[in-house]
Parts: C-alpha cells; structure tokens; sequence
C-alpha cells in the first residue's frame, strides 16, 4: 500500500472518531483488511463510499478530501507499475527446484474455434465477460468467477478450454502438473507455495491438470500433506489470475476440492449435432460435398472431440496423399472405424489392467 492509502486509512478512522456515524465500523474493517492485504482496487472503493456518506452527513471537506487522496494513490500506483519490470512466472528459475513442475504458452485458441454445448458455451461468456470487467466488479466488492472446476471423459476439450480462455483474455497459460508434484516432489508439500506467489504476482490462467490427484482421499501422510497445503492455498488465492482445475475421475474428488471452485464445468462426448459440427470444421479446407453426414456421425458415435478430430485429420491426410482434395464418405467412415477400434482396445487393456490392479490389492484391503 501507498503513503497515499495509509493517509486515507487514517484521515477515515479520525472521521469515525469524530462523528461516529459518518463511517460505519464495516467501512473500518474493510479498509483495514483491504491494506493488510495490499488489495488497493477494493481499498479505494471502501474509501469512496466513506467520503460518499460524508458528503451527504455535511461533511464536504473532508469528503473532497477523500476523493483527492484517492485521485493521487491511483495515479502513483500506475506509476509504479509503469516502471516496474516486467515479471516471468517466478517457477522459471527458483534454483531449479520445480523443473519440470510448470510449463508455460501463449495459446491463440478461441472460444469460437470450439464445438461447445449451450450450456457450457454460456458459463464460458460469463467468466470472460466478468474478467473483463473485473475492477469494475472489484470497484463494488465482487470478485469475478475465477476458480473453476473442469470434469469429463479424455479428449472432451478440458485443456482446450483453458487455452481458450487464455486465447480470448490475451494472457499465458501456465499448466502445473500435480502427479509430478507428488512423484517428485514428496514430503515437500511447500512446493506449492511457488506455484500460488507465481499466481499472485503474474496474472495468467493456470491449470491444474489431473488435479484429482490431490482428490483421492488418501490419508497416507505426505499426499494428504499436499492436499491440505493445496485447499489452504487454494482458499487464501485472491489474485487476478484464473485458477483452473481438471480431472477424468470426478468421482475420486473429496468435498473439500469441490468447494473451493467458483464454478464446476461438466464436459461430456459430442451430441450428434456437435460431432457434425467438428467433423465439418476440421474439414472446412477440403471438398466435402459427397460426404454422408448423417452416416459419418453414426460412425461418430462415442468417439471424443480429440478422436473426431484425429479421425478427420487422418481421413484428409488419407485424401491428400491420393492427390485430392476432395473427401467421400468412405473415406471419413474409415478413420472413424479405425479410431473405434483403437478406442475399444485402449479400454479393454485398462479394464485388463484395473483387474490385475484389484487383485493385487484384495489382500491389502482384507487386512
């Protein structure tokens, strides 16, 4: 906080002292939380409703006063920032303790370039719309969506999304992978604490990816170390920046995570329509006017937005190696067989391979 703010502070609390009613003891409060924090918007919103009661309880002075102070923190605090140097994400070079922890891009995703449901479409908007407009929201003591949850099946646009976001906000994307942290990283839940000054002090959107990692409830020791260090932080988070999570296995998710998102974004396989919608999209630079679209989507059917999108990558490479560049429904009706099959045998190997996995464990849990 500025010289200016604490004057502020000061020149209020004596305001109190002298009229008792001109400043509400919240106002007080406020203000003194708001410097303690070193949250300046919310700061001088506070003091600009207290010199807004002065003003109608007579007191114009001090009321121009007030408004005068704040005029000037303002105009110091962008100076400051102006020539403050710009800041890297601070994980880059802490001695090189979290290598490999965090990983940083400049996405040029948009929202526009995605298949979304209307639902998720519009939960999307609305969190950009607010944080853009979020020191107006802060100016009256909101804060903006900013923590969100993402859950759903593999390939359904979970990281899409956070590049998007990042995409339409002009910020980077910081992804943090949480199974390293714990693989890498056990008995050293501080850790942590690097990833959550980084997200203070650089805004940008930072994804936490297969954060259910932190969610299974587990009470071995060091993973519920970090998981509490992880809700601590996640809890105290008042940044600027957008905070998100993603997982494939919301049902591994204690109650604790959950509450600590703003909003929970479910993310589910294409609708025939939205498949139509991928398929003709990813397309759109080939002839695609012999294709049965109706045929292809029932060949679509329970594929992921990344398996359609590798299907019709595959079935126009297949037509451009032949010397066209234009696609028959044949030929789309094939990748999207072969990506059925890949897909059936991925599941059945992991259902192989959570059986032996059970058998292993049966013992353990008898005991």
């Amino acid at each position: 906080m500025s010289t200016e703010s604490n004057e502020i502070g000061r020149r209020a609390g004596a305001c109190a002292t002298r009229t008792g009613k001109m400043a509400k003891a919240e106002q007080i409060k406020a203000l003194i939380r708001c410097h303690a924090e070193g949250d300046d918007t919310r700061f001088y919103a506070v003091a600009m409703q207290v010199a807004a009661q002065a003003a109608r309880a007579g007191q114009g002075n001090f009321a121009q006063e007030v408004r005068e102070l704040v005029d000037r923190a303002k105009v110091q605090s962008k100076a400051a920032a102006a020539t403050r140097a710009p800041r890297s994400a601070p994980l880059a070079q802490p001695g090189g303790e979290p290598a490999g922890l965090l990983a940083v891009g400049y996405p040029k995703t948009r929202l526009a370039d995605m298949a979304l449901g209307e639902v998720l479409a519009d939960c999307l908007d609305r969190v950009i719309r607010e944080q853009r407009q979020r020191e107006h929201l802060r100016s009256h003591v909101f804060s903006p969506l900013r923590k969100l949850l993402f859950v759903g099946p593999p390939g359904t646009g979970k990281t899409m999304t956070a590049s998007a976001l990042a995409g339409e906000l002009g910020l980077p994307l910081f992804t943090i992978q949480l199974d390293r942290l714990i693989t890498q990283f056990m008995g050293e839940a501080a850790k942590l604490r690097l990833v959550f000054e980084a997200i203070a002090e650089t805004r940008g959107v930072y994804l936490f990816d297969e954060v259910d990692a932190l969610g299974t409830g587990n009470d071995v020791g060091e993973i519920r170390r970090v998981l509490n260090s992880f809700l601590q932080f996640l809890e105290l988070d008042d940044s600027d920046s957008l905070v998100i999570g993603a997982t494939n296995h919301v049902d591994l998710f204690v109650r604790a995570l959950f509450r600590r998102f703003d909003r929970v974004l479910e993310y589910e396989l294409p609708t025939p329509t939205i498949a139509a919608e991928v398929m003709r999209a990813r397309l759109a630079l080939l002839a695609t006017s012999e294709v049965d679209w109706d045929a292809a989507v029932l060949s679509a059917e329970g594929l992921s937005h990344a398996e359609l999108t590798r299907a019709c990558e595959q079935a126009a490479k297949d037509a451009l190696l032949n010397d066209t560049t234009a696609l028959d429904t044949a030929g789309l009706v094939a990748a999207l067989t072969e990506r059925q099959t890949m897909r059936c045998r991925a599941e059945r190997c992991e259902g192989t391979s959570s059986g032996r996995a059970s058998s292993v464990r049966g013992p353990e849990r008898q005991r």
